[in-house]
């Protein structure tokens, strides 16, 4: 089997956490692993490295990779596949079937987004097994068997009994409480987004019921995406194709679409609060707290509290949703803000702005083994360096300095430096830049 991971999402309903340059698939919400890292875990039960594709967009592929390589898991990076923009699921799908036939052929292919809570268990390895035979036939997506009348959820109406699955009678997108209590008395399920089919079935099905997303990628892959529609592949094929089928999947699953329903899959103290950091409660209860500083909460309950250290959120559990709408307002106002996180990731490590005012910025620098700055110059500040951690070689106006810990150096306006960490640990260091902010970089 191989298998297709969507890890182009930006994850908006958990801002301040992820947003659109740092989005939820690569944080490290729930343990010391990616959400991302923990898909490609479930991808290598039934796949081998080289069967693992990933579909992201351009600007996350040297996360991707760097995640990627923290496993140890050897994925070719051939098998990232760029989008150069976000067209949804079915043309992120199609990509990766195409490529994936290329190489070899035929063959039955699973379809996994990076950015789900599943704990595996016995059920799970059994779904996919019967999913595989149900395959043959079929295009397969696999329901969760709902533990509550969830709102947030789009459900699923099995119908017709076949093999271990059924044929899905239709798709329902969130539903009103009253309904969701509904279809759960009906024994409706929750969507889960995965998939798994053949490739020969999936193309044939596109061509009927979706040509142009067919038609779209006879050219290159920009071209492709030029043309395409947006459109997800529960709309543009599962719900038109006569060829959709479900299979039963109970396990604990979560899409982490909300604080809310990271809240409910996280462990919770004494009096039903869900923490992360420091936090100190008095008569508070059933709230989500993550706090990059001491969070002191009073009275307080079924409450969302997050600080991410350059914003906070503060808003009920069950307006959670409405958070992308917060991100709409800070985008409408060109607030940097909505889409980057104080730290920033780059090819070569990442920075994190600690302290700024109107002529001077502190950032911490971290360099990964090997990596470092290409020459560049900056006409409107100075900095000044100071390695805290590891050994730097820089070159200052064509003059080379090996800094270690402890070391600083001074590199004045308009003068070319480059930077480099020669060795195998982390390089980080402290840079103060004094100049005209306005002018920043």
């Amino acid at each position: 089997m191989k298998t297709i991971i969507l890890a182009g999402g930006r994850g908006t309903r958990l801002w301040p956490l992820s947003r659109e340059y740092y989005p939820k698939q690569f944080i490290r919400i729930l343990n010391k692993t990616s959400l991302l890292q923990d898909t490609i875990k479930r991808a290598l039960l039934f796949s081998k490295p080289d069967e693992i594709y990933i579909v992201t967009n351009e600007k996350y592929k040297f996360i991707v990779t760097r995640h990627i390589k923290e496993l140890g898991v050897d994925i070719p990076e051939k098998n990232i596949l760029l989008e150069p923009v976000a067209k949804s699921t079915l043309p992120a799908i199609y990509f990766g079937v195409k490529k994936i036939m290329e190489d070899y052929g035929e063959c039955t292919v699973s379809v996994l987004p990076s950015d789900h809570y599943i704990i595996v268990d016995d059920n799970y390895m059994r779904a996919f097994k019967d999913a595989e035979a149900l395959a043959e036939d079929y295009l397969v997506t696999f329901g969760i068997n709902p533990t509550k009348p969830h709102t947030g959820y789009g459900y699923i109406k099995p119908g017709e009994r076949i093999k271990k699955g059924y044929r899905i009678e239709k798709f329902v997108e969130k539903p009103s409480y009253e309904k969701a209590k509904m279809y759960i008395k009906e024994g409706y399920l929750w969507n889960s987004g995965m998939f798994l089919f053949n490739t020969t079935i999936f193309i044939d099905e596109c061509r009927k019921r979706i040509p142009e997303v067919v038609k779209a990628f006879e050219y290159d892959i920009y071209a492709a995406y030029e043309r395409a529609p947006e459109i997800s592949i529960d709309r543009g094929l599962m719900e038109k194709t006569d060829r959709a089928a479900v299979i039963p999947l109970k396990v604990t699953w979560s899409d982490v679409g909300s604080f809310d329903a990271l809240y409910e899959i996280m462990k919770k103290d004494n009096n039903m609060n869900a923490v992360k950091g420091e936090v100190v409660s008095i008569d508070s209860r059933n709230n989500l707290i993550i706090g990059k500083s001491l969070v002191a909460t009073i009275g307080i309950k079924n409450t969302i509290i997050v600080d991410s250290g350059d914003a906070i959120l503060v808003c009920s559990r069950e307006n959670s949703q409405k958070v992308k709408d917060i991100v709409r307002m800070l985008k409408e106002k060109r607030d940097k803000r909505a889409e980057i996180h104080n730290t920033i990731y780059k090819p070569w490590g990442s920075y994190t702005l600690l302290e700024k005012g109107q002529s001077y910025k502190i950032r911490r620098i971290t360099i990964l083994p090997e990596k470092g700055f290409e020459l560049r110059s900056y006409n409107h500040w100075s900095r000044h360096w100071i390695i805290i951690k590891g050994t730097a070689k820089i070159w200052i106006d064509g003059k080379e300095l090996l800094l270690k810990a402890g070391e600083s150096t001074f590199i004045p306006s308009g003068v070319k430096y480059k930077v480099k960490n020669p060795y195998v640990l982390p390089l980080e260091m402290v840079e103060v830049q004094i100049g005209n902010m306005s002018n920043d970089n």
